[in-house]
């Protein structure tokens, strides 16, 4: 009889709830959180009438993805997560033992977003090169140009977290 197989995959939609919060390790990798709100459509069982139940995850993005979307994520952006769920544990400054679970990241989707004002610009872009388009690490804009912020989708690929 073969081995038991774990599968660990998640794929979520829904709005970020604040701004992304860019953090360096004491070994100098990125990591970035942000909150995700997913809304379930729920029928209750006395009225029959359907509402909106909204959960929210803890996301974690690694590396030089977390440096790419800090720059263009904001609150209320609408993205797609596919990642894996994580649990850790600690014990916080009383010794108390603390436990949590978040989603690493490993492909995030910018879908739409939300209005906001647009940053003014504090010094003009560099030259691009061909050459350094090897270390962005997502897609191309699709025809028609514009900056990495308005575009319909990023795609990021795969990192392993350390």
């Amino acid at each position: 009889m073969g081995a038991l197989v774990s599968i660990n995959v998640m794929v979520l939609a829904g709005n970020l709830t604040r701004d992304p919060e860019l953090k360096i390790t004491p070994s100098g990798t990125s990591v970035l959180e942000v909150s995700l709100a997913v809304n379930d459509r729920v029928q209750d069982r006395s009225s029959g009438e359907w509402t909106d139940r909204v959960n929210y995850f803890d996301i974690v993005v690694w590396g030089k993805r977390a440096d790419a979307l800090s720059e263009i994520l904001g609150r209320g952006d609408k993205v797609t997560v596919h990642g894996r769920l994580r649990w850790s544990s600690w014990e916080n400054e009383l010794g108390e033992k603390r436990s949590r679970v978040t989603v690493t990241a490993e492909q995030v989707e910018l879908m739409q977003r939300r209005d906001r004002p647009a940053a003014a610009p504090s010094a003009p872009a560099p030259a691009r090169h061909e050459e350094d388009d090897d270390d962005i690490p997502f897609d191309r804009c699709p025809a028609g140009g514009g900056r990495a912020q308005d575009r319909a989708a990023t795609h990021l690929l795969p990192e392993e977290a350390p």
